[in-house]
């Protein structure tokens, strides 16, 4: 056997190796799905940490062999939780993010888990977690379909009766509603909804209110 042999021998057979080209392979399936669908985190953030969550837990057990061999994995979970947190954004009433950072989350867990020798627990993962995200999203509009909440800032004016009861057009559509701030100012008052119901109630009472010479702002 020559020297290239040997090499190439030493290569295909170094457990340290295949752990990474497995993570790389798991961090990319997951990456390509939100890459896709054009997310902030995609192909190359989600593969970097599954291959340093690899890379972390086997110094984990090299480092701490005669004395704790989780006490640098133990802190990738920490250390991913500030990754996570640091995409979650509010806008307006709604928290953005989220679903990022618990797939950051799971990542880091199925990169754990190759660094701890489990390839194919990791690999199972990944396909799970890759039809979660890519077939819920018609289970999601399925559910919507039959009741979502919906915030509504409307803005209108006083006329001669008073204030117009906006909540009548909530009653004649038989949806739920939930009145929030109310603002008074110069004849004009704004208020807050939260509005739950059918996709297609929505969408009718957006054309009633848009319709609706009193209304002089919506929002939703």
């Amino acid at each position: 056997m020559n020297d290239f042999e040997i090499l190439w021998h030493h290569v295909i057979y170094n457990e340290h190796l295949l752990k990474l080209l497995a993570s790389a392979a798991v961090g990319a399936i997951i990456g390509a799905e939100r890459e896709y669908h054009s997310k902030s985190a995609g192909l190359r953030t989600f593969t970097l940490i599954c291959l340093g969550s690899t890379i972390f837990t086997i110094l984990s057990e090299k480092v701490g062999l005669n004395t704790s061999p989780d006490r640098i994995s133990a802190n990738i979970v920490t250390g991913v939780g500030f990754l996570g947190a640091g995409i979650i954004f509010k806008v307006d009433d709604r928290v953005k993010g989220l679903t990022t950072a618990a797939i950051i989350w799971v990542t880091a867990a199925l990169g754990m888990a190759i660094g701890d020798g489990h390839i194919l627990l990791s690999f199972l993962g990944a396909f799970i977690v890759f039809g979660i995200l890519q077939f819920f999203i018609t289970f999601e509009k399925w559910i919507h379909r039959y009741g979502e909440t919906r915030n509504y800032r409307i803005m209108v004016k006083q006329n001669e009766d008073g204030f117009p009861k906006i909540d009548d057009y909530f009653k004649q559509l038989r949806m739920q509603a939930k009145k929030g701030k109310q603002t008074y100012k110069d004849g004009v008052i704004v208020c807050t909804w939260s509005v739950r119901g059918k996709s297609v109630k929505h969408e009718r009472l957006a054309k009633k209110l848009m319709n609706d010479s009193r209304v002089l702002e919506l929002e939703f």
